[in-house]
């Protein structure tokens, strides 16, 4: 796989516009295989749909999860939460639908890669770090085999790591900007449309469920 060569701006390789993996790595907070399976899903889809890195909503993704890959997404196709073209519907599946505005078309691209080296002791490790147990050594295992098994997946042929699909996909809605309010109980503003209507007056969510955070005793 070509590896992106960083210039002097903080994020962009010179040649084509895609961070290093190395950047999607210092935006997540460490490597693993889940966010290089979003780096090579990413890279998929862009040369499937023969777009660049977009810079504002030409491009529209659709994760399926909500896992470690999401954050490749971001960094690498610039969909992202804060823009409205990132859409995840946690399915629990490693699958990305990306649909490109200019062209019309839409891909969906699945992992397809089993790591077998990743098998077994692999998973006995990553229950004893996750559940907290893990002594130092068996922790510092842990990272090293999600480093090589992150390594493996960035160097093995696409097919052996993604299947792309050309689908049909209806054009997702651009992002809506809304009218602020204040919320009739919290006195704090909020969109519009993320309002409850109680009583004729603009609620907002957390205090019309009750869910509004209380203050800590001084």
């Amino acid at each position: 796989m070509r590896r992106c060569i960083l210039n002097e701006s903080l994020f962009y390789s010179k040649d084509d516009g895609i961070p290093s993996f190395e950047e999607v790595v210092r935006f997540h907070g460490h490597t693993c295989p889940g966010l290089a399976l979003g780096y090579r899903v990413s890279a998929a889809a862009m040369e499937a749909l023969g777009v660049r890195r977009p810079y504002d909503e030409e491009l529209v993704a659709v994760a399926e999860t909500d896992a470690c890959g999401v954050d490749a997404i971001q960094m690498v196709t610039g969909c992202t939460a804060g823009k409205g073209n990132l859409v995840i519907r946690d399915y629990g599946k490693h699958a990305f639908s990306f649909f490109s505005r200019e062209s019309g078309r839409a891909v969906r691209v699945r992992t397809c890669y089993r790591d077998m080296q990743r098998e077994g002791n692999f998973s006995t490790l990553r229950k004893k770090v996750f559940s907290k147990t893990a002594t130092p050594a068996e922790e510092s295992m842990f990272q090293e085999l999600m480093k090589d098994s992150a390594e493996r997946i960035l160097s093995v042929p696409q097919d052996q790591v993604v299947i792309v699909e050309e689908i049909e996909m209806e054009p997702p809605s651009m992002a809506r900007i809304f009218s602020t309010v204040i919320c009739s109980r919290c006195n704090e503003p909020v969109a519009d449309a993320k309002t409850r209507l109680i009583d004729g007056e603009y609620v907002c969510i957390p205090c019309a469920e009750g869910s509004y955070p209380s203050k800590k005793n001084a």
